[in-house]
């Protein structure tokens, strides 16, 4: 009797709401892990992560009815495991370390989703912290604007 390995794919709930960002998520997310719901604001996202149980969710800062910062601070209260990666415009320096704080292991900037989001995923995944360099570089250039002022 031959027996074959399943291989379980990491299951991965999107939040964001604008749906053309989803779909591009989607896409490309698709060929690596399992995609188990795209939410469009934060309440929904809390509710939805308590029910689903995903390895991983792909989060926005900014969302309506309540915002990706505090809906991952209500499901961490909530004992919910799932690793965290930010996928945002925000670069700044104070978003960074507050989605951190929070126990993201990712952040990722929307206009660099292509290059880094499955990289910063997988090192979630593995309990590794990745920030992209584009928000890095970006945060610390911010912040060396604001000591010269």
């Amino acid at each position: 009797m031959l027996l074959e390995s399943v291989l379980v794919r990491p299951r991965a709930l999107l939040a964001d709401d604008h749906s053309a960002l989803i779909e591009a998520e989607t896409a490309l997310l698709l060929r690596h892990f399992d995609v188990i719901g795209a939410i469009n604001d934060g309440a929904m996202l809390v509710s939805q992560a308590l029910q689903l149980n995903p390895d991983v969710i792909v989060v926005d800062i900014t969302m309506p009815v309540l915002d990706g910062i505090h809906a991952i601070r209500q499901l961490r209260e909530s004992g919910c495991k799932a690793k965290i990666v930010f996928l945002t415009i925000h670069s700044e320096q104070e978003f960074v370390q507050a989605c951190l704080a929070e126990g993201a292991l990712g952040y990722v900037l929307k206009s660099h989703m292509k290059a880094h989001l499955v990289p910063a995923i997988e090192a979630a995944l593995a309990g590794q912290r990745y920030v992209s360099m584009s928000a890095a570089r970006e945060a610390n250039s911010a912040a060396s604007a604001g000591l010269q002022e």
